[in-house]
């Protein structure tokens, strides 16, 4: 099924995962974003690997409209309405941070509650919480293989984490759903862990992540 999927592992990252979570080191786990349905794809990808550890402490940033029962304006049926109360439960059990994009709620409250959402993930880190974010913003309706752009939010949640003393580690995570009919049906996943000291600046180290998280994608696409 889509939530079972293949996981495949950059050479030592599964070894340097083990040692960073025995360590007791903060991870940011940087996810590109294809499918609404990311974010239980990672926890089952997460379930299946080295980073089965830290489910019950990292925090997955998800938009907004996956935190409440209905969507607004839109009738849905039993079964619709029982569907979104369970991708609810899976979300809560996450501990899932919500994302007010500016297309949904305008830009100027968008950016309030992104400003606010950065804090947030910055103390959640501080207090010994992991992060995995999808730092294109949106899904991917173009080619999967190729990544979008990734804003600088990621960078500037880095920057106030190391404003409160915590130096997470880049973990890059490729989904990859395979070409239709079959997409969204299964996932391969290519996880790794550059072994890297990111950079200083909000927007440079967008511009590393998205480096290496391209190569991760390329990799489950590869590997599907």
């Amino acid at each position: 099924s889509r939530f079972r999927p293949r996981v495949h592992y950059g050479v030592g990252a599964r070894e340097r995962l083990r040692s960073l979570i025995y360590d007791d080191r903060r991870l940011i786990i940087a996810v590109n974003h294809v499918s609404d349905t990311d974010p239980y794809t990672v926890a089952a990808a997460a379930w299946s690997s080295a980073l089965r550890p830290v489910i019950g402490r990292t925090r997955v940033l998800a938009k907004d409209e996956l935190f409440v029962e209905t969507e607004p304006g839109r009738t849905r049926g039993r079964a619709a309405l029982a569907e979104r109360a369970s991708q609810r439960r899976r979300i809560d059990m996450m501990g899932g941070i919500p994302v007010f994009r500016g297309k949904d709620h305008g830009l100027r409250a968008a950016a309030r509650a992104g400003n606010l959402m950065m804090d947030v993930c910055a103390e959640r880190l501080r207090r010994g919480d992991d992060l995995a974010v999808f730092p294109e913003g949106t899904c991917n309706d173009g080619d999967p293989a190729v990544l979008q752009h990734v804003g600088s939010g990621i960078g500037h949640i880095v920057a106030r984490a190391r404003a409160k003393d915590v130096d997470p580690t880049l973990v890059v995570m490729g989904l990859h759903y395979g070409p239709p009919p079959g997409r969204f049906r299964g996932a391969s996943v290519h996880i790794d862990v550059p072994d890297l000291t990111l950079p200083e600046k909000p927007i440079t180290i967008a511009r590393t992540v998205a480096e290496y998280l391209q190569v991760a994608v390329e990799l489950s696409v590869s590997e599907y």
